[in-house]
C-alpha cells in the first residue's frame, strides 16, 4: 500500500471479511487475532483484484518500506537541493546503503535511484496537469539544482517537454503503476 486510498480500500476489504484490524500503515496490517481459514483463502484473491498482494517474504516487506519512505518524501515536496537518497534510507532504516540498494535492485529490477526519479516525474505531471506551481517552484520543491536539470530529466522520461506536456495536459499513471 503506498497512499492513502490504498489504505482506505485495504480496510473496506478486511470489513467485507470480517477482518478487524489493529492498525493499517503504508505497507503493513497489524491483526487483532489469527485469521480463519476461509478469510485466509479469500483475502489474497480479494487483494489481487485491488492490485495488491500479501507479503510473507521478509525482502518483499522490506522493498514495501523503502517504496513507502520515498513516496512519502516526494508527496510532501520538500527535498532539499542536496538532498542525500542514501543518507536518507540509511537512518530511516538503520542499514547499509549498499545493502539497501542491492536488495531493491535484485527483488524490483530497478535501481531505488531510478525509482525515486520516477515518483520525482510524477510528482511534476501532477503539478504541472493541475497548475499548482510554475516549472522554477516545482523543481525546487523537488530538489533540483535547476529548473533546466528538472526538464531535461522530465523529458527524458516521458518524451515530452514540460511546455509540451501541460499543452496536452497529460495523463497521470496510478502511484503504483509508476
Amino acid at each position: 500500500m503506498v497512499c492513502n486510498r490504498c489504505i482506505l480500500a485495504v480496510n473496506q476489504e478486511l470489513e467485507k471479511l470480517h477482518i478487524h484490524p489493529k492498525e493499517i500503515i503504508l505497507g503493513e496490517v497489524t491483526l487483532e487475532k489469527p485469521l480463519t481459514k476461509k478469510q485466509s483463502e479469500r483475502l489474497p484473491l480479494r487483494l489481487k483484484d485491488l492490485g495488491f498482494e500479501l507479503l510473507g517474504d521478509q525482502k518483499q516487506k522490506q522493498i514495501e518500506v523503502i517504496k513507502s519512505l520515498l513516496i512519502q518524501k516526494v508527496q510532501k515536496g520538500d527535498l532539499e537541493e542536496h538532498f542525500s537518497l542514501s543518507e536518507f534510507l540509511s537512518g530511516s532504516l538503520n542499514k547499509d546503503y549498499s545493502q539497501i540498494t542491492r536488495l531493491f535492485s535484485e527483488v524490483e529490477s530497478i535501481t531505488i535511484e531510478q525509482f525515486f526519479i520516477l515518483q520525482k516525474i510524477e510528482k511534476v505531471r501532477e503539478w504541472l496537469k493541475y497548475n499548482e506551481f510554475t516549472l522554477s517552484e516545482i523543481a525546487w520543491k523537488l530538489g533540483y539544482s535547476s529548473v533546466a536539470h528538472a526538464s531535461a530529466q522530465f523529458k527524458k522520461i516521458t518524451g515530452l517537454s514540460p511546455s509540451q506536456f501541460k499543452k496536452l495536459r497529460g495523463g497521470r499513471k496510478p502511484l503504483d503503476k509508476v
